[in-house]
């Protein structure tokens, strides 16, 4: 029996991407946790599913289990404190892979940021210079796994943004940071529908970057083919890219907003915003600002490996975060006889 182990899965990729192999494989599933408690997704007690409870910096706690895996799902990440950052994102992978047989592991799957690359997959030099402690860990990790050992059994997935779970907390999953923003971001439409911005990114929801990764875990692992790369993988995982002004229009729309003609973004007024409203910015902001486009290509959604997305478009994430759609109640309003 193939014995796949995923780190962080507890977290909202974690059970997405865990429930999603309990479904689709007979795999036996090592699940390592820091507290079992937060596990909603799937169920503990399954005879395929083994919790491996304890912190990443534990490493050596579960030596005899790391020795016997066939896979690896790396999903496990840490940000906000600098040491702790290090010490999880850095530190602990490498130790992680040292234990690792390399004559039983046959793939590791290795979970970082979109953000730390350009538009070609190249590793982004701005990430170490100008990136918060989790930018900046996770391109120095990278840095490290193009050259290791093991790099030609390494796949690794750069997720953009990522939406998952429900904004009313109903879903077995957890809500995903984005997700949660829904409803903050509605509240701010007042402003954002009159303003215009020359900006782009891609997104993603959880249960199609759990349908990738389920496609890379139940296949055999096959040398990069990749263009441009080494012998390590990189897959930026996203649906195609969408301009913030179209963004911001279909939730206007959702959320029964008007849209008014708009004024550009100008950097002095971004500027200005900044200092009016209670927004903190760092360094690896303001970069962002003058980056704007954080779109990639290729680009990879479940279709360029012969799966289906989940939410291939934003309207289909917004109606699968349970955020209420108030565009379609006001249209009602509009047509009826009665009014």
């Amino acid at each position: 029996m193939t014995r796949i182990l995923v780190t962080g899965a507890s977290g909202c990729v974690g059970q997405y991407i865990s429930h999603w192999l309990l479904q689709h494989s007979d795999a036996e599933l090592l699940l390592w946790l820091r507290d079992p408690s937060k596990l909603t997704a799937v169920p503990a007690d399954h005879p395929r599913v083994r919790l491996l409870v304890g912190d990443l910096r534990d490493t050596d706690r579960f030596v005899a289990e790391l020795a016997t895996v066939n896979r690896v799902i790396h999903t496990a990440t840490a940000w906000g404190d600098p040491e702790r950052a290090e010490q999880v994102n850095v530190v602990a992978v490498k130790r992680l892979l040292q234990l690792l047989n390399p004559l039983v592991v046959e793939q590791i799957i290795y979970f970082s940021t979109a953000s730390i690359l350009d538009r070609d997959l190249r590793p982004l030099p701005e990430a170490q210079a100008y990136g918060t402690e989790y930018i900046q860990t996770k391109a120095r990790c990278l840095e490290q796994l193009e050259q290791h050992p093991l790099a030609a059994k390494i796949i690794a997935v750069f997720p953009t943004l990522v939406f998952g779970g429900r904004v009313d907390g109903t879903s077995p999953y957890p809500t995903s940071y984005l997700t949660e923003g829904l409803a903050e971001a509605s509240r701010w439409l007042w402003l954002a529908r009159w303003l215009r911005a020359d900006a782009s990114f891609h997104f993603i929801h959880a249960e199609d970057i759990a349908r990738i990764c389920g496609q890379f875990a139940t296949r055999s692992h096959a040398p990069n083919r990749e263009p441009g790369q080494g012998a390590l993988r990189r897959v930026v995982m996203g649906q195609q890219s969408i301009s913030v002004d179209d963004a911001v229009a279909t939730l206007c729309r959702w959320r029964g907003v008007g849209r008014t003609p708009g004024i550009p973004l100008w950097a002095w007024l971004i500027e200005t915003l900044i200092k009016i409203l209670p927004i903190e910015v760092n360094a690896w902001d303001r970069f962002s600002i003058r980056q704007r486009h954080f779109i990639h290509d290729p680009v990879s959604a479940p279709e360029r490996f012969g799966g289906e997305s989940h939410a291939p478009t934003l309207e289909t994430v917004l109606s699968d975060s349970g955020l209420p759609n108030r565009g379609s109640t006001r249209t009602q309003r509009k047509v009826s006889p009665t009014t």
